[in-house]
């Protein structure tokens, strides 16, 4: 009997057609973790439940947290075109996601979300692979949030986040229906913009609206192009 030979890992989850001899540049040299997503089939990713993801959030597990296959190819093929035409992901998020000019990127408020003008709430652009029913939402902050000796949010830091999240999402979706977490920052694909991820379980789409001022993640915006 004959044997198949196993497809290179960059030419998995792509049509035949478009598959290439040559492993593409934001494909090269990839971390062990992104390695192993990029070579798994779209067939055998199983999308993170609300229990799981709720989980990994209160256990601080947070690298357990990955995109679809496919989700990440894309992703990574357009950070790839995003460093090469804007120079820096920090200057693609702050002139085009957030649209921050360079005099309005200092915090107005002495302390944490006293001013709404020092924070903004939109889609993150290229969620994990998870329930879609789940929104994945990041808020950017202007100020820092100050982190201890062993990389995480003080108490102070956490109790604040906190408050703010139950006043603004909790009160609105339950707060069994939300999540929150910074990742630490091995994990940031963004370091230069103070920045922390709220979860929502199957809020109402116009809420989602009213927060995010009518954001689209760019994921969206591109499969329309």
């Amino acid at each position: 009997m004959g044997s198949t030979t196993p497809l290179p890992y960059w030419q998995i989850n792509i049509p035949s057609q478009d598959r290439t001899p040559h492993c593409p540049p934001y494909l090269q040299n990839l971390s062990p973790k992104d390695l192993s997503i990029i070579s798994t089939p779209d067939a055998f990713y199983l999308p993170l439940s609300w229990p799981t993801v709720r989980s990994i959030s209160a256990s601080n597990r947070l690298d357990a947290f990955q995109r679809l296959p496919s989700d990440l190819r894309r992703y990574l093929a357009f950070m790839y075109t995003l460093k090469q035409k804007h120079g820096s992901v920090m200057k693609f998020i702050l002139e085009e996601r957030l649209q921050w000019g360079e005099g309005e990127r200092e915090a107005k408020g002495r302390g944490l979300f006293e001013e709404e003008s020092d924070w903004k709430v939109l889609w993150n652009d290229w969620p994990y692979g998870i329930d879609g029913r789940i929104v994945h939402l990041v808020v950017w902050t202007k100020f820092a949030l100050v982190e201890g000796p062993d990389g995480d949010l003080t108490a102070e830091a956490r109790r604040e986040v906190e408050e703010w999240v139950e006043k603004v999402f909790g009160r609105r979706v339950g707060g069994e229906n939300v999540i929150w977490f910074k990742n630490w920052k091995s994990l940031k694909s963004v370091h230069a913009v103070e920045h922390f991820h709220v979860m929502l379980f199957d809020p109402d789409p116009e809420f989602v609206k009213e927060v995010t001022n009518g954001d689209v993640p760019l994921c969206k915006k591109l499969l329309t192009v």
